[in-house]
């Protein structure tokens, strides 16, 4: 298998990776090939939905409707506003 050096690797995000290996009760390596696994190797054939990642970032907090906004055209608005005013 190969070696992989990172180099410059800020302070803040090796003291973070080491809390969350001693957490885990894994060697700082070991956190590090786990944590590269579980990103590289997630379902990349479904496109990203923006909307459907946000509804799942909050869904723990239950039931909720957010007001509806009234939009207009960005042409209408531009027109109005830059060409005719």
């Amino acid at each position: 298998m190969n070696n992989i050096t990172i180099q410059n690797f800020d302070d803040d995000l090796k003291i973070r990776l080491q809390k969350r290996a001693e957490y885990y009760g894994r060697s700082l390596e070991e956190e590090a090939k786990e944590i590269l696994r579980a990103v590289l190797t997630e379902n990349t054939l479904e496109p990203l939905n923006l909307a459907l990642a946000i509804e799942r970032r909050f869904s723990h907090f239950g039931d909720f409707e957010l007001p509806t906004i009234a939009r207009e055209s960005l042409r209408e608005h531009f027109t109005t506003n830059y060409l005719l005013g």
